[in-house]
């Protein structure tokens, strides 16, 4: 649903240039593409699609001979810390981590310091962003003042400002009667709600899934049933009142379920499941390194093969980091005192094309619509390679191994549940409104523009 007011993507590079990508694997499943061509970017936009050596000449050459180029990746939920957490992630510092995983647009989360719960924090906040995002980034604002849970915030007057949805990640919305009130706003201004699904009088103080792992380790649990249950009792709330719901980070079997059958009753849901939990099992929690902790947490081989299907199926609708920083020292601890998260953007696409798509599990072409299929939730353009449409492309060598992390990360923190894992596919240039936003250290454009394109 769209809202007369500010646009909800802001900052980004600057100025566009004019590139030829010659040679590339240029796969677009909603295009129906899957051909090697030449692409030329000019003016923000993708201009023209041509056989391979038929591209007019001019700008920068990129030789994609054997790479693969795509539309770039949308993560509808991360957290760039600002404002108030400046130690972990800055803009500049997470908006690149995201250019380096092939991401053209981001959402921020608003469970900042302070919370991003009125029209004067959001409107300060894009500012910083027009200065300092090296992609387009966009914000939600909270549903509820202090993301508290007790009173609504002015989400009109957000709305107006250009906030892309409503969230208060990182907290449950546990009040029935404030989610219902925050649904009928929302019928006024638009913009989905997007829920953290947890009952805190089920989830407690626990720190992993509750299960034969976390009885062994002699740890706090923390029980799949208190995502899936406030995923049922949202979804009939927002079926009640004919509002949006979007439900974050799915960990659990159950929560499939639910959301399929919501779904199936015409109820407006949506969801998202993170790389880490498409990877990882609580068995990955036994070493208790700190990287493995996130809310919710890494559940069963069972509720993994689950997310897999969902994902398969559509049920699941697009892939979401979670992208989550912390400094070091907050994480150096021991695990039931350390914080949940983990960082994900610089992993995100080679992790599920090493861990889902190799193994057969999920088709390319799945793989990538549900790395981008984030944006249509929160109204925006999804990239895909046509003429006109705007240059948001990814080129990635699909046969490239590296290990995560061992050339540094982009992002300000290193608390990556995939460091020092090695990876299958490589994001080595990331083009956003036809500019070149990261490109791969270990790879260059031509060193000599071409002629200028004529015509």
């Amino acid at each position: 649903m769209s809202f007369a007011g500010e646009p909800v993507l802001v900052g980004g590079p600057e100025q566009a240039g004019d590139i030829v990508i010659r040679g590339a694997r240029v796969v677009d499943p909603r295009a129906g593409l899957d051909e090697v061509r030449d692409v030329v970017v000019r003016e923000g936009e993708i201009a023209q699609i041509s056989a391979r050596g038929e591209a007019p000449a001019g700008g920068e050459t990129v030789d994609g001979e054997g790479l693969m180029l795509t539309p770039a990746f949308v993560d509808p939920h991360v957290h760039l810390r600002v404002p108030g957490q400046e130690h972990k992630e800055e803009l500049e510092t997470g908006t690149r981590a995201a250019a380096a995983g092939g991401f053209s647009a981001v959402l921020a989360m608003p469970n900042t310091d302070p919370v991003i719960d009125s029209g004067s924090i959001l409107g300060a906040l894009r500012e910083g962003a027009r200065r300092e995002a090296r992609i387009p980034v966009g914000f939600l604002g909270a549903i509820t003042l202090g993301q508290r849970g007790e009173s609504l915030t002015a989400m009109g007057e957000m709305r107006e400002l250009g906030a892309a949805g409503f969230t208060d990640d990182g907290l449950p919305v546990t009040s029935a009667g404030v989610l219902r009130r925050a649904l009928q706003y929302q019928r006024m201004v638009g913009g989905v709600l997007a829920l953290h699904e947890e009952d805190p009088s089920l989830s407690g103080g626990g720190v992993m899934h509750e299960g034969a792992v976390s009885a062994q380790l002699g740890v706090t649990g923390i029980p799949s049933v208190s995502e899936s249950s406030m995923i049922a009792r949202d979804a009939l709330i927002a079926g009640y009142e004919g509002g949006a719901i979007h439900a974050q980070h799915l960990s659990s079997a159950d929560s499939v379920r639910v959301v399929s059958e919501a779904k199936a009753a015409g109820i407006a849901i949506t969801c998202e499941a993170s790389p880490h939990h498409l990877c990882f099992t609580d068995e990955d929690v036994r070493s208790l390194d700190t990287r493995m902790k996130m809310n919710p947490p890494l559940r069963t081989e069972a509720d993994r093969q689950a997310l897999i299907d969902g994902l398969r199926s559509g049920t699941i609708d697009c892939i979401a980091t979670d992208h989550a920083p912390h400094a070091p020292h907050e994480k150096e601890v021991p695990f039931e005192q350390a914080p949940m998260g983990t960082t994900g953007l610089e992993s995100a696409f080679a992790a599920c094309y090493d861990e889902l798509v190799l193994p057969g599990l999920i088709s390319l072409e799945t793989l990538l619509e549900r790395m981008n299929a984030g944006a249509a939730i929160f109204g925006l353009a999804t990239p895909t390679i046509m003429p006109g449409a705007p240059a948001d492309l990814a080129l990635i060598d699909l046969d490239r191994e590296w290990v995560v992390g061992a050339d540094g990360y982009e992002s300000r923190s290193d608390n990556c549940a995939f460091g020092g894992r090695r990876l299958t596919g490589r994001v080595l240039m990331t083009i956003a409104g036809g500019a070149v936003a990261y490109r791969d250290r270990g790879f260059a454009l031509s060193a000599a523009p071409e002629p200028e394109m004529q015509g």
